[in-house]
């Protein structure tokens, strides 16, 4: 868990998600566990980070450095519906791989 020293206020209808950077991926093998990782719109809290090492040298972070990014999205408001049955689609129960290539 490494922390950001940053804080935000997302409003309510919104959420943020902390997205890895592809240049760390890409350079050094670092990205980020739980991706994207959810920062709902009530958290008021310090913005943390989940990193894993996935490269053979130890990756060092240094204050400053930019380590994921924050994309904040709309939240549609769901309610949702309990039922017996749920209606018919072309994929219907198809998993992993069932749409192709």
């Amino acid at each position: 868990m490494v922390p950001t020293g940053v804080a935000v206020a997302i409003p309510e209808g919104f959420a943020g998600l902390v997205t890895p950077r592809s240049g760390l991926a890409v350079k050094h093998g670092v990205g980020i566990v739980n991706s994207p990782g959810l920062v709902d719109s009530g958290y008021r809290g310090e913005l943390t980070v989940l990193l894993v090492n996935h490269g053979d040298s130890p990756f060092k972070i240094l204050r400053g450095d930019r380590i994921g990014q924050l994309v904040v999205v709309p939240v549609a408001n769901q309610e949702f519906e309990i039922v017996d049955e749920l209606p018919d689609s072309v994929r219907g129960e198809g998993g992993f791989g069932s749409t192709g290539r």
